[in-house]
């Protein structure tokens, strides 16, 4: 269950993280998308979207979809991202992606997050990370 829409997030990450990449497409249970308009800042030679841009939309989603479950924190921070590039991603599209907890701890949450160019079906790239969650009330490790 969600505590935070899709709006709500962009509104709090505004706040707190105003230089962050990409647009929250959608929330749901343990899952978030993202899309990322590319641009020229984007690209790198060879006309691809750059290594650096599609992690940064990967951690951001993977975030997103920690808020969408706990709510405004601002202090869960990246403790582990591991990216796994499978093919070129085309500078010509949108890239998107597809963020989904696999566990969501007390104390950690890891995920793991797949990049497509848009209107493609097979990923450019899988990334896995892992978010220190600061201390809350409850207790599901």
């Amino acid at each position: 269950m969600t505590v935070m829409t899709a709006a709500a997030i962009e509104e709090f990450l505004d706040e707190v993280f105003p230089f962050r990449q990409g647009t929250i497409e959608g929330v749901d249970d343990m899952r978030a998308t993202m899309s990322l308009a590319i641009e020229d800042e984007h690209l790198r030679p060879g006309a691809c979207v750059s290594g650096p841009s599609m992690m940064a939309l990967a951690d951001v989603c993977l975030y997103v979809a920690i808020l969408a479950q706990i709510g405004p924190e601002a202090m869960a921070v990246t403790s582990d991202l591991n990216c796994h590039f499978l093919r070129r991603a085309r500078g010509d599209r949108d890239l998107i992606a597809n963020a989904r907890l696999v566990k969501l701890g007390s104390r950690l949450a890891v995920g793991e997050v797949e990049l497509f160019s848009a209107g493609d079906d097979a990923p450019v790239a899988i990334v896995t990370a892992t978010y220190v969650l600061p201390d809350r009330d409850e207790d599901d490790d």
